[in-house]
């Protein structure tokens, strides 16, 4: 390189350039596009925040739904508070300090906590309509089987599982030990961009990363899948139209929720690898990594009269 952008540090180690900075390119370069953008997404941030917190605050205080079901709903608030702060706050302080550069250490822990949050909602969905079928489908064993101790096992599971997935995709990326561009596409750091700038070939870590994405969403789409067949043809047994919509509505926000969710991942993860754009790679990782994400809470309390009773008793007694 013979002039290098202030945000480009070249490090020689042999016949191979690292770098310690990467440059995000972010959303737009149109300046005067930048004052919205940073108040459209500092407002989706805190309304996300926000609401997720409400929900935590009404599972928490009202003994009515001290159950499997809404704890996992809490810590599903918890993941989706750590999934949007991974990737806004840095990019309302970029857009506000007219900054886009990111140190490399900085990047590689970003992808980490994205990854981590990221799929630990997947797996937390899956978790949810697991409960959700045990409610249903076998009613008299539901306390036995979904006793506190299992509940707080299959969330430290899915933490443990979805950390090791972070760091595998760490160490592929690791591997690249040069450089041919530093400016990633997107407003945060994923393992498919960085493979992408590197200097040599990595269609085999690409492959692996498509191949563990791949699988990590798959298992739990089949979990889900297999779990409302369940429930579906257990309900439809029910003789009285009444039971039946009973059953159903507890499943109604769940299942809203995971057709955001998964429709969004899936038609980015998909349009970016077989469809390549920027223009559109940005578009979708706004939508499922924010939108979604600030309709998570509005899905369920909306759709959730249990919830909407606690928020308004709280309400209540504040005011």
């Amino acid at each position: 390189f013979s002039e290098d952008p202030p945000y480009y540090f070249p490090q020689e180690t042999g016949n191979l350039t690292s770098v310690s900075k990467l440059f995000l390119m972010g959303l737009s370069d149109d300046p005067d596009l930048q004052p919205f953008l940073f108040v459209l997404f500092l407002s989706m941030y805190l309304v996300t925040v926000l609401g997720n917190l409400l929900i935590i605050l009404a599972d928490t205080s009202d003994p009515h739904l001290h159950t499997p079901m809404y704890f996992f709903l809490s810590i599903l608030s918890l993941a989706d508070m750590g999934f949007i702060s991974t990737t806004v706050p840095r990019m309302i302080v970029n857009i506000q300090t007219h900054s886009r550069v990111i140190s490399y250490v900085g990047c590689l822990t970003q992808m980490s906590f994205f990854i981590l949050f990221g799929y630990m909602d997947g797996t937390l969905l899956t978790v949810m309509v697991y409960d959700r079928f045990l409610a249903i489908c076998h009613p008299l064993h539901y306390p036995v089987i979904m006793s506190p101790r299992l509940c707080c096992f299959l969330v430290w599971v899915s933490v443990f599982v979805r950390l090791l997935d972070s760091q595998l995709h760490n160490l592929l990326v690791l591997q690249v030990a040069c450089f041919k561009d530093v400016e990633i596409s997107n407003f945060f750091c994923h393992p498919s961009q960085l493979l992408k700038l590197a200097c040599f070939d990595t269609f085999t870590n690409t492959i692996i990363v498509y191949f563990v994405g791949t699988i990590s969403g798959f298992l739990p789409i089949s979990g889900i899948f297999f779990s409302y067949y369940k429930i579906v043809s257990s309900v439809l047994r029910v003789p009285s139209s009444s039971g039946k919509y009973k059953a159903f509505s507890t499943c109604g926000s769940h299942l809203s929720v995971v057709c955001l969710f998964y429709g969004t991942a899936i038609g980015g993860y998909l349009g970016s690898a077989l469809l390549p754009s920027r223009k559109k790679d940005v578009e979708a990782s706004v939508i499922y990594t924010v939108v979604t994400l600030m309709l998570n809470p509005f899905i369920f309390s909306l759709r959730n009269r249990v919830i909407k009773s606690a928020l308004g008793r709280i309400l209540h007694r504040t005011g």
